[in-house]
């Protein structure tokens, strides 16, 4: 049941923490590279009719946004883990995947960035982070063989 119970935290931990970073980043991207004037980043009707006026540098926040809350999330939950870590790290890849391929849907962007996003973001940042979570944490049945 200890198990058990530290995995479930492991992920809850693995995805707020993750979350925290994503908020984070979106929050202060407009700040280091200012939105086109009349774009509201809080008011989806202004996003959508204003897509057509972002610039690149507009997307580097949000993608910064989703693979580092994803590696955060995903290292985290992988250091908390009591068993299987890899796959609790996975799992927090799989779950903002989940969350971006909603937001590709909701949020109006580019075709290259949502491309590059659903590719980069979340999967390869899970996998980056189980291997960060190795070395941190290594098995002890690798270290005693």
């Amino acid at each position: 049941m200890k198990l058990i119970l530290r995995n479930v935290l492991a992920v809850i931990a693995g995805f707020m923490l993750g979350s925290i970073v994503n908020m984070s980043l979106v929050t202060a991207g407009p700040h280091v590279f200012a939105l086109p004037p009349g774009v509201d980043m809080n008011d989806m009707n202004s996003l959508k009719s204003s897509a057509h006026l972002m610039q690149p540098k507009n997307f580097v926040f949000p993608f910064l946004a989703h693979a580092l809350g994803t590696l955060v999330g995903a290292l985290t939950a992988h250091l908390i883990a009591a068993s299987h870590r890899s796959v609790f790290a996975y799992i927090i890849g799989v779950l903002n995947l989940a969350g971006g391929i909603a937001a590709s849907f909701m949020i109006p962007a580019p075709t290259w960035f949502i491309a590059l996003d659903l590719l980069v973001a979340y999967i390869p940042m899970a996998w980056l982070a189980s291997r960060l979570g190795r070395t941190l944490r290594p098995d002890r049945a690798a270290v005693t063989a």
